[in-house]
């Protein structure tokens, strides 16, 4: 992605330690948009009823107290083009005539992520997609309407500010490159860490119960690296095309950009030969680059950021005060080069999901996914709560300690003797240390706004 590294990496701050509270798309971009946990927010899955873009538990409060509610009253013109929510646009979540609040021009994805032959809600009206290339490829569909947006923007409201989410799936399933990118990494293969294909038998259920990839599962988790770097490929056009808007209107230089995606993604560790949803830093790690006035450039930054604080940031940066309210804090003052003690700053992070397999299954006798459904793994005792502690310096503490709610299980890895997390270590940890965990947790996964920042 060599023009996104130019544009934004060499132009401004990289956060060397970003994560996501939760690896997984409904509940990690409701965590972007509110700046709250998703105990907070209610949307702990992918499903309607874990609340994705639910109409009673989403609509009703959180969806409207987001970053864009607040910066559309502090006088900025608002677009949004894109997935939005993995259960948005449906009837069952009010159909794609409902557009979220704080959106003044809107391009919702209705449903799941897609490449061709999709739905989408423009500015409320359904509008069909085929399988054309130029008229039809999602990335390249969002691209262009972002472009229009910031002309539209300052040519129709030159004296306001603009906010502009550009949302593209890519590099999600299906993982559908765009016709000039389908071969450019062919015969590649994803990278070999030292988890790769382990087999590891003190893991929970979902990953203990991994066989070990053969030929036909490693060819298909490799073909999928290739593409979805294929696919980022116009990730990284629309990167530069946005770019350009903004430079030929003039705005680029007091524009604030920032750039990030909503999990990690597994390519075969732990024998999963594509997947998220799990508490390891494959899933949970994500890049996070911004660049805008009085940010420096070709910065690393070595701060815990969330993606719950992006929306406290996003409205520091239009002017505003963040809600006492959200549970994350605004990183906009780290970015351009304020000095922060350590005992200022968050040393660790809540970390959860809620698996959404049916009880019936229970995962005693649920089937592992066949190699052409291997993405779609889970179940209901893939629900978790975890505190990733990391604090930095040589005797700083660097660990995940997780426990499966439903399960009475529990997994703790220090990564700084095992940054892999090859090796659970609960059963020999200090059981002080161990019960000192478990309180942090405990406080964390309770919390709300001003005491999930202590």
């Amino acid at each position: 992605m060599a023009k996104t590294r130019k544009l934004m990496t060499e132009q401004g701050v990289f956060f060397s330690n970003a994560f996501v509270s939760t690896p997984i798309c409904c509940p990690s971009c409701s965590s972007y948009l509110t700046g709250n946990y998703i105990h907070n927010h209610s949307a702990l899955n992918n499903s309607i009823a874990g609340n994705c873009a639910a109409t009673d538990d989403w609509q009703s409060v959180p969806e409207k107290r987001t970053y864009a509610t607040y910066i559309k009253e502090a006088g900025y013109r608002t677009g949004y083009f894109g997935k939005y929510l993995n259960q948005y646009g449906f009837n069952k979540t009010g159909g794609p005539g409902h557009i979220p609040p704080g959106w003044d021009d809107w391009m919702g994805l209705i449903g799941i992520s897609k490449y061709y032959d999709y739905l989408v809600s423009f500015n409320g009206v359904v509008e069909k997609h085929g399988n054309d290339y130029h008229a039809d490829y999602f990335t390249d569909l969002i691209a262009n309407r972002s472009v229009e947006f910031i002309q539209n923007a300052t040519k129709l409201h030159p004296d306001d500010p603009f906010l502009l989410v550009a949302a593209t799936p890519a590099p999600h399933g299906p993982f559908t490159p765009a016709p000039q990118y389908a071969d450019t990494y062919a015969g590649m293969h994803s990278p070999r860490t030292p988890n790769w294909n382990h087999h590891s038998k003190d893991k929970h259920w979902v990953v203990k119960e991994q066989a070990i990839m053969d030929d036909q599962r490693i060819n298909a988790s490799d073909t999928i690296f290739c593409n979805r770097w294929g696919t980022l490929r116009s990730v990284n056009d629309l990167v530069g095309r946005v770019f350009d808007a903004l430079n030929q209107t003039g705005k680029l230089e007091n524009t604030y950009i920032l750039y990030s995606s909503d999990h990690g993604f597994q390519m075969g560790q732990f024998c999963i030969p594509g997947d998220k949803r799990e508490p390891y830093e494959h899933d949970i790690r994500i890049p996070m680059l911004l660049r805008g006035p009085g940010i420096p450039a070709n910065e690393t930054r070595h701060e815990i950021v969330l993606n719950i604080d992006v929306a406290p940031s996003l409205i520091a940066m239009s002017g505003g005060e963040p809600p006492a309210s959200m549970d994350g804090r605004s990183f906009f003052e780290i970015a351009r080069g304020g000095k922060v003690e350590p005992s200022e700053w968050r040393t660790d992070f809540l970390v959860d999901y809620h698996g959404e397999g049916k009880p019936q299954c229970g995962c005693v006798t649920c089937p592992i996914p066949p190699p052409d459904k291997f993405h779609e793994i889970d179940c209901s005792n893939n629900t978790y709560v975890c505190l990733r502690t990391l604090e930095g310096g040589a005797d700083g503490r660097d660990s995940i300690y997780c426990e499966f709610t439903d399960t009475n299980f529990y997994e703790y890895y220090n990564l700084k003797k095992d940054p892999w997390q090859l090796t659970n270590i609960i059963g020999s940890a200090d059981a002080g240390e161990v019960d000192k965990l478990k309180t942090r947790l405990d406080y964390l996964r309770k919390c709300q706004g001003e005491s999930c920042r202590k």
